[in-house]
């Protein structure tokens, strides 16, 4: 039986009282940052690494962009035995909106979640502009992205961020 996410609202957090992680890629998180939170990327939540998070014996208190990652985060810790971990509501949006400190750097860093569409968009335009020009096989390659938006969009998962998370300038 899987037990609920605990969401917690931005405004009744005391960072003090909780192992504040945020769950972003690197530079996600370089760009902006709820302060006081330390980057513990998704892709790097392993047995080892939760078990070093849950040794603090501190409440865990999970953050992302929009809070997705986190419940996934949470969800994953909780199957690892860490006593409800809790996720900010609205993540580093919520945060920042509630008039919250972060720290933020301007520039440089697009999100994963924007390197995806830019990424998608631009397949699905080379395909259409290569299938009326060169050849209509090419017309696949719009099918084959929008087959996979639309497993990502079922599944919520994303094997195009998790491509894009792996390149040099997302670490």
């Amino acid at each position: 039986m899987q037990m609920a996410t605990t969401i917690v609202r931005p405004e009744q957090v005391r960072v003090d009282e909780y192992e504040f992680i945020d769950v972003r890629t690197p530079a996600e998180f370089r760009k902006i940052h709820a302060v006081g939170a330390r980057n513990v990327p998704l892709d790097s939540l392993s047995d080892s690494v939760v078990a070093g998070i849950a040794a603090s014996k501190r409440n865990i208190l999970l953050i992302c962009k929009s809070g997705a990652r986190a419940r996934k985060a949470a969800e994953r810790m909780a199957s690892l035995g860490v006593a409800q971990p809790a996720v900010v509501e609205g993540g580093t949006d919520g945060w920042r909106a509630a008039g919250l400190p972060v720290e933020e750097t301007s520039g440089g860093v697009i999100s994963i979640d924007r390197q995806t569409r830019i990424f998608a968009g631009s397949m699905v335009l080379v395909g259409v502009v290569l299938g009326l020009t060169v050849h209509p096989a090419f017309f696949g390659v719009s099918g084959f992205i929008g087959a996979g938006l639309a497993f990502s969009g079922v599944t919520d998962t994303c094997g195009m961020a998790r491509m894009l998370a792996v390149f040099p300038w997302n670490r």
